[in-house]
């Protein structure tokens, strides 16, 4: 499955027109979910045109049909939005005779995948060098590692860690 977004500056490290390079952690969080991320080239809404339509008409039918009533709460706002929703997606397109909905049930559904059991954990990138000492630096929480590691600098997410990781140990202050 693909998964084509915006090329967000915060999900892509390196931006480039046919192979930007994905922030680590998004990269991650889609294999986690079976998906490959591949965003969309700079300025080049051809790149996603179904959803660049659907917002489109998302517009014109709930947006501009709202545009003369007045909202005194988010809830009543968004209860209407539900309403002119469901108007949308049960209205029948002229150029397949179905409506959105009937088209999601034939086609969409079937391919759809369940979620994974665990939930994706999410995490900082950190390359944390190690000293001279042996010792990593982790949110000011310092590490002993073994020697054979003091050449490769481990990167690791930092959300990813266990409290106590059983590779690390903990140093500082308190009873040894």
């Amino acid at each position: 499955m693909l998964l084509v977004p915006d090329q967000l500056r915060s999900g892509v490290s390196k931006p480039h027109r046919y192979e930007p390079e994905i922030q680590r952690t998004y990269e991650e969080m889609g294999e986690h979910y079976g998906v490959a991320v591949l965003p969309a080239r700079p300025r080049s809404p051809r790149d996603k045109p179904k959803v660049e339509v659907a917002v489109q008409i998302a517009q014109r039918w709930i947006v501009a049909r709202m545009r003369n009533e007045t909202f005194f709460s988010l809830a009543e706002l968004n209860e209407r939005i539900a309403e002119l929703l469901e108007d949308l997606n049960n209205r029948v397109m002229r150029r397949f005779g179905k409506t959105r909905r009937q088209l999601f049930e034939e086609l969409d559904r079937p391919a759809l995948r369940p979620l994974p059991a665990q939930r994706f954990v999410w995490g900082d990138w950190k390359n944390a060098g190690v000293n001279i000492d042996y010792h990593i630096d982790i949110e000011h929480h310092y590490y002993s590692v073994p020697f054979t590691l003091v050449a490769s600098p481990p990167a690791r997410p930092l959300g990813s860690l266990p409290p106590r990781p059983a590779s690390l140990r903990r140093i500082g202050p308190g009873p040894r």
